[in-house]
Formats: structure tokens, C-alpha cells, sequence
């Protein structure tokens, strides 16, 4: 099968439904086999239902009907130990690894007045943690495929303050900082690492936590438009993010590390 990333495994977290699903389909599309990863579980912290077992068996169905393998396992990013038995079992049967996905990510929106303990801890420990424990996972995989690219969902909020999700910029601005390290540290192994920015993208994160732009606008004018991107749309789709990751994935990408790459609709250049 041809395609830009033909003959390659990636393995992606938070991988059941919205950008993680997207970026498996995507991948899938253009030859990769899949190791698609999940918690499937409510957080305590988190307002929103998280996906579940049947989505990440929808993901399963999506990428088999392109005629790639793909391997699913429940399991959660905080988990270290788990998470590397995950990845290591699906890398015995795939056969390799060339690309990490570290997508998993969740979000709570408050006032910084009325962020809990609970709320601050859960939000580190997913969105950053996690993403270190994604890292650090597949990376020795990477190493022995002599190279690879690992990729890290961060977000606008990881390049601005973004009000009202305080635990959330914190950690997203902390995966650019590791992502630079990384590049930097597996440089010498040809492992490429770079992040993501999208601006709010169509996924429940976003359409059943944060609300419109005209409630965003309307809880506090001056802080609102903060949120409003330079092109005229308001929400990227997850395959928008997909495009961007396939091309990170691919070697159309061979010379870029450490790069911060936004898909936000100018929403950091305002």
C-alpha cells in the first residue's frame, strides 16, 4: 500500500474518538498500522463524559475498513507501567514503531479562584505527565527503528494565557518545554519531536465544556475575544489537526524538531 506514511506503526493515546481517532483514521489513510490507546473512563475532575470502550471500537472499525492493522488497549497515560506494557505489546505485534502520537489530554474551565487541588493535580497529571509517559515509552522504540517522530498535542493555551484553564495552560505550556528537550536529547538518534497548537477544535473538550463564542465573549468582554481566531472560523476540525500530524509523521518532515506548529486560524497572532 502506498501513501505518505506507507510501511510505518504509530501509536496513538486518547485515541477513541475526536482528534485521537481523526489522527488514526488519517494515518491509516496513507499506510500506517495503528496502536490506538485509551483510558475509557470518566475523570473525577472532568464536567464531560470521556469516550468509552465501544469508541475506541469504533476506532478499530474505522481503521480496519482501510485495510490497516491496528491494536487497542485501555489504559491510562498516568499509569507508566501500564502504559509501557501497552505500547510494548502492541510494538511485538506490529513489528516496529516509527511514530508517537501523545494526544491523550483532558480540561476543566473556572476561574483561577475556583480551581481546586483536585481539578490542578487531575489536569497536570494528564496533560503533562502523561504526555512524558507517552514519550518516554515509545521512545526507546523509536531508537531501535533508527529514528522516528514523536508528536505532542499542545494547544494555543500552551503559547498564551489562556483564561479560565489555568491547570490546563500550565501543563500545555509544559510540553512545549519537554518537547524541546526531547528534540534536543534524541536528536543524536534521529527521533524527531515536535507539538501541535490547535485553537478549539469540534470535539466534546471544547463544544461541551467551553460553550460558544458569544458566551465566552459575553462572561467577560475584555477576555473573551481571546479566544476569537483571525480567519473567519470559529471551531478547526479534527482532521485539520490529522493533516498536520500526518506531515510531522512523515518524511516530508525529516529536518523539523523542536518545532511549535500552530493550526489555529491566526488565533496566536491576534
Amino acid at each position: 500500500m502506498g501513501g505518505r506514511v506507507a510501511g510505518k506503526v504509530a501509536v496513538i493515546t486518547g485515541a477513541a474518538r475526536g482528534q485521537g481517532r481523526s489522527h488514526a483514521v488519517r494515518l491509516a489513510e496513507e499506510g500506517a498500522d495503528i496502536i490506538a490507546l485509551d483510558a475509557c473512563t470518566n475523570f473525577p475532575t472532568v464536567t464531560y463524559d470521556m469516550a468509552t470502550e465501544a469508541d475506541l471500537e469504533q476506532t478499530r472499525k474505522e481503521v480496519e475498513a482501510l485495510d490497516r492493522r491496528i491494536v487497542t488497549a485501555k489504559v491510562d497515560v498516568r499509569d507508566a507501567a501500564s502504559l509501557k506494557s501497552a505500547v510494548d505489546a502492541g510494538v511485538a505485534q506490529l513489528g516496529r514503531l516509527d511514530v508517537v502520537v501523545a494526544n491523550a489530554g483532558v480540561g476543566t474551565w473556572q476561574n483561577w479562584n475556583e480551581t481546586t487541588p483536585e481539578v490542578w493535580q487531575e489536569t497536570l497529571d494528564i496533560n503533562l505527565t502523561g504526555v512524558w509517559n507517552t514519550m518516554v515509552a515509545g521512545a526507546p522504540h523509536l531508537i531501535d527503528a533508527g529514528g522516528g517522530s514523536i508528536i505532542c498535542t499542545s494547544s494555543t493555551a500552551g503559547l498564551k494565557g489562556t483564561p479560565w484553564l489555568g491547570p490546563y495552560v500550565a501543563a500545555k505550556h509544559g510540553v512545549v518545554g519537554i518537547v524541546n528537550m526531547m528534540a534536543n536529547e534524541l536528536a543524536k538518534h534521529s527521533v524527531r519531536v515536535n507539538s501541535v497548537h490547535p485553537s478549539g477544535v469540534n470535539t466534546p473538550f471544547v463544544t461541551a465544556g467551553m460553550g460558544d463564542m458569544d458566551y465566552l465573549i459575553g462572561r467577560d468582554p475584555d477576555l473573551g475575544p481571546l479566544f476569537v481566531n483571525s480567519l473567519p472560523v470559529e471551531l478547526l476540525e479534527p482532521r485539520d489537526i490529522s493533516n498536520a500530524v500526518l506531515f510531522l509523521a512523515s518524511d516530508e518532515a525529516k529536518y523539523v524538531t523542536g518545532l511549535q506548529l500552530k493550526v489555529d486560524a491566526g488565533n496566536c497572532n491576534r
